[in-house]
């Protein structure tokens, strides 16, 4: 059995609550929180901290440390839950910045830990059945992709939490709500070779960006665009990615990216591509994807493999946006070494 502890009991470690006890071989052992108010939980059994230090000297059983705080704070807890060896699992975005990202992956390598970021949208079906496409060749030389993300977080949202919308604490709509579908672009199209951005704050009272734009120039040769936005009226209306290469044009559409909206694949039957399209429609959401990085990390350990969804995969997207944001404050194209 493997234990573990999550520290920051706000609203999305409700989500590693629920995937822990989802997955077999995992143990909620204790949860952790400054505010001692909200440590609250249904099972007398779950110690409670408001000291993450005292937590882990106290409880040398604990295997995992799912990191569920602010993201600004991601950084210091993974130093101070490595120093005590223990496997992290941690909240997108990894880090605000990509120096304290790269610091996250340094000290876990040092200390001979596993760190893991939830990315857990990588685990749809529509979007497992592009990556399949993608492992079996099947869109030849690519040409480019597209990335819209198309939603409404009202400035009432923004005031839910004084952390929102913050440098220091939160980000803007492409390190919060569109760090997921930049996570799947640089997943199925590789290495970026050159970003140049624009953002801007247009309509929320906060510090970071409520609608950005980019044009990314990938090693392969491909591009790739990039609309992300907050301001959208008077709902969500699109969460998508699109991927176009030689021989084969997908499509994963809907007010979250989850439907086959378009699917043309060289050989590819069109009865057999109703049949999978309805599959989708029928179960978009399968296995979730916090169950999925719990699933993982058990494995990883007891394989001692490295996590699905590595440091390195949240690193990347990090500095993508790092480098959209330069680009719009510079104005000039922003080259990868």
């Amino acid at each position: 059995m493997i234990q573990f502890a999550i520290v920051g009991m706000g609203f999305i470690a409700d989500k590693h609550i629920a995937a822990i006890r989802n997955t077999e071989g995992a143990n909620l052992f204790a949860i952790c929180d400054t505010n001692a108010d909200r440590l609250v939980i249904d099972d007398e059994n779950v110690l409670k901290y408001t000291e993450l230090e005292k937590m882990l000297t106290e409880n040398p059983q604990i295997d995992v440390v799912n990191i569920c705080v602010p993201s600004g704070l991601h950084a210091t807890l993974t130093k101070i839950v490595a120093k005590h060896k223990r496997h992290i699992i941690t909240e997108k975005p990894m880090a605000l910045n990509s120096s304290d990202a790269k610091e996250m992956m340094e000290v876990a390598a040092e200390e001979g830990i596993k760190l893991a970021i939830v990315h857990p949208n990588r685990y749809r079906p529509a979007i497992m059945e592009v990556r399949n496409l993608m492992d079996e060749g099947k869109f030849g030389e690519l040409s480019h992709a597209n990335v819209t993300v198309r939603w409404n977080r009202g400035q009432e949202y923004y005031e839910q939490a004084p952390w929102r919308g913050t440098k220091k604490f939160d980000g803007g709509v492409l390190m919060n709500q569109a760090i997921h579908n930049l996570d799947l672009l640089l997943w199925f199209m590789g290495p970026v070779k050159s970003v140049q951005g624009m953002v801007a704050t247009r309509f929320r009272n906060i510090e970071t960006e409520d609608v950005a734009t980019a044009i990314i120039e990938f090693e392969s040769g491909a591009l790739g665009v990039v609309e992300a936005a907050t301001t959208i009226y008077p709902q969500n209306i699109e969460e998508s990615i699109s991927i176009f290469g030689e021989t084969a044009s997908v499509k994963v559409s809907g007010k979250n990216a989850l439907f086959l909206e378009t699917w043309e694949v060289e050989g590819h039957a069109e009865a057999e591509v109703e049949a999978l399209k309805a599959k989708i429609q029928n179960d978009p959401w399968g296995k979730k994807g916090h169950d999925c990085i719990i699933e993982d990390m058990i494995a990883a350990i007891k394989e001692d493999r490295a996590p699905a969804v590595s440091g390195l995969d949240g690193y990347n997207p990090v500095r993508l946006i790092e480098a959209i944001i330069e680009s719009s404050e510079t104005g000039q194209r922003i080259l990868f070494s």
